[in-house]
């Protein structure tokens, strides 16, 4: 499965506005909330809960916020730009400025392990989280994506 299949052009976020780990998920759940018709406080709470296990601040500035639904019909991925970055306890220490927000069906192990792992081998680009840190705009970044999912 490509990450392009599965992510949502208005679930793409070009400027986050908060600060902390709390509101970046709940600003980055509200284009997913909309597209997954699912409350926005159980996405939450689910993420929290996720975040709970160990920060899924994976380092060099990427954070790959994720979680199981067992009211989740379809696997549903968001993704977020913070230019100022934020402290999402990131194993490095260092500040969170690009996030991929993944959710997907209780029963669907397998997908939900092979998009984490795509999109981690594909954030391992600097070049590419350069690119994406570096425009505003969302058909390019879809397109930057596109362009480099077609490489895996």
């Amino acid at each position: 499965m490509r990450i392009i299949d599965v992510l949502h052009k208005n679930a793409i976020l070009m400027d986050l506005k908060s600060t902390d780990k709390k509101s970046i998920l709940e600003e980055l759940v509200t284009p997913v909330a909309q597209i997954s018709g699912i409350n926005q406080e159980i996405l939450v709470r689910v993420l929290l809960e996720r975040e709970k296990l160990g920060s899924t601040g994976i380092g060099d500035g990427v954070g790959i916020p994720h979680g199981k639904l067992k009211s989740l019909k379809s696997l549903v991925l968001g993704l977020g730009i913070s230019h100022k970055g934020i402290d999402f306890d990131s194993i490095d220490g260092r500040p969170t400025h690009i996030f991929f927000l993944l959710l997907t069906p209780e029963n669907s192990t397998d997908i939900h392990l092979k998009l984490l792992a795509r999109i981690c081998k594909m954030l391992k680009n600097n070049l590419l989280k350069e690119r994406l840190l570096n425009t505003s705009d969302v058909d390019i970044v879809y397109s930057i994506i596109n362009d480099e999912d077609e490489n895996f």
